[in-house]
C-alpha cells in the first residue's frame, strides 16, 4: 500500500454535519484500492468511529467555544490510518472509562468503547488549549 492521503477538516460544530464527516472517511476508505480487506466494512468503520467521536467533541465542548470550528485530521500513510479529532472540551479520565454493562440500552455512553474495539490504537490527551482523540487502524 503506497497511498499517502492526508485531509485536514474545519467543520460547524453541529451536529448536522457528522453525516457529511461520515461519508468523507467512507469514501476515503473506499478509495484505497491497494487495502486488502473489505473496503465497505471499512468503510462502515470508518464513518462510525468519526461521526462517534465528533458527536463526542460537540457535546462535551464548552458553551464559551460553541462558535469555533470542529477540526479533524484524517491521514493515511506507511499501511496506517490515523484520525484526530480536536476539541475545546474539559476533558475527561480516557483510561478509566468502564466499559458498558451489555444488558444496558442507553443511546449514550457507548462511544469510545466502540471506538476502542473498532480502531487498532487510541488515546486522549490534551493538546494546545484543548484535547485530541487520536485513533489508528493498520491497513496491512
Amino acid at each position: 500500500m503506497s497511498e499517502s492521503i492526508f485531509l485536514d477538516i474545519k467543520i460547524p460544530n453541529e451536529t448536522g454535519y457528522l453525516r457529511l464527516l461520515g461519508k468523507i472517511g467512507e469514501y476515503l476508505a473506499q478509495s484505497l484500492e491497494s487495502y486488502p480487506g473489505d473496503r465497505e466494512e471499512l468503510a462502515y468503520h470508518i464513518n462510525l468511529v468519526l461521526t462517534e467521536a465528533m458527536a463526542n467533541a460537540i457535546q462535551h465542548t464548552a458553551d464559551a467555544k460553541r462558535s469555533e470550528a470542529l477540526h479533524v485530521t484524517l491521514r493515511v500513510e506507511n499501511r496506517k490510518l490515523t484520525i484526530k479529532v480536536y476539541d475545546q472540551g474539559q476533558g475527561f479520565d480516557f483510561s478509566n472509562l468502564p466499559e458498558p454493562h451489555p444488558s444496558c440500552l442507553a443511546e449514550h455512553g457507548r462511544g469510545i468503547f466502540i471506538i476502542k474495539t473498532l480502531m487498532d490504537r487510541v488515546s486522549y490527551r490534551k493538546y494546545d488549549g484543548g484535547h485530541v482523540l487520536e485513533m489508528e487502524k493498520v491497513l496491512f
